[in-house]
């Protein structure tokens, strides 16, 4: 099965001031890998602007994403584990965890958003995820 997520495409140790500093962070990757151009990450936090913060998906965690569009090249994942809590301003609490969604139409978004759906449904998974210092062990955690 392909991989959820690409090992570069995760950092960990981050630090961000804001929620919106956050989202970019963890965009930096896809930027990085030309998945994405600059627009999306401001059509990310213009989503969070406009709709509230809809991407907290739990205490913790937050997936960072906005409508397929030409500014998406090519569907991708990156992931940000934040070494301070980041307030989005959602009744979930702060988040550790940015994962940012890019994708080229509904099917990828869909077909990806359910396979990381499927990891979290089990309950240890996000403490697990918290837990791991290194990008390998977050890679291996989330692609195993």
């Amino acid at each position: 099965m392909e991989e959820i997520i690409a090992e570069d495409g995760i950092q960990v140790g981050c630090t961000a001031d804001s929620w919106e500093e956050a989202i970019r962070i963890a965009a930096q990757p896809l930027r990085a890998r030309d998945s994405i151009e600059p627009s999306y990450v401001q059509r990310m936090i213009d989503a969070v602007n406009t709709l509230g913060p809809y991407i907290v998906m739990m205490p913790g965690l937050a997936m960072a994403h906005a409508a397929p569009g030409s500014d998406v090249l090519v569907s991708d994942l990156s992931l940000a584990k934040f070494d301070r809590p980041v307030d989005f301003g959602s009744d979930k609490g702060p988040v550790e965890i940015v994962m940012c969604l890019a994708c080229k139409d509904r099917e990828a978004h869909i077909a990806r958003l359910s396979r990381i759906a499927e990891k979290l449904m089990d309950d240890s998974f996000l403490g697990r995820m918290l837990a791991c210092t290194t990008t390998t062990g977050l890679y291996e955690l989330i692609n195993g």
